[in-house]
């Protein structure tokens, strides 16, 4: 299954307290609380390339099913991680502390990053 395709976010539960969690700048936390975000998804097989635009900032993360990659984070730090596949819809990954879950389901992307006991669930609809 293709997963390419923008996708327009629809709604996010707990952004401010996960953002704050991450030691993120109430600047940022108050600019993208509101921010209607695209997701653009770019599959060739096991490479994947997601252009994440937010008002003026767009974030470029490219990488390989099961092989290390840096990522840029909402708050612009780049971390290393493995990017795993599970069943046949959910990219899996974790840093820091945070577990990041992108579940594609039929024209929905559910994006869940947990931190603690903190839950941010994002949940676009393709354009």
């Amino acid at each position: 299954m293709n997963f390419s395709g923008k996708y327009q976010l629809q709604s996010q539960e707990n952004f401010e307290a996960f953002m704050k969690a991450t030691g993120a700048p109430e600047e940022l936390i108050q600019k993208g609380k509101d921010a209607k975000g695209v997701v653009e998804v770019v599959q060739n097989g096991k490479q994947f390339k997601f252009i994440i635009t937010v008002g003026s900032k767009v974030i470029q993360n490219e990488f390989t099913v099961g092989e290390e990659c840096e990522l840029e984070t909402m708050t612009g730090e780049k971390i290393k991680s493995v990017v795993r596949m599970e069943g046949d819809n959910k990219l899996v990954t974790s840093f820091k502390n945070v577990k990041s879950v992108t579940e594609f389901n039929g024209d929905t992307l559910i994006h869940t990053m947990t931190l603690d006991n903190i839950v941010f669930k994002r949940i676009s609809k393709k354009i």
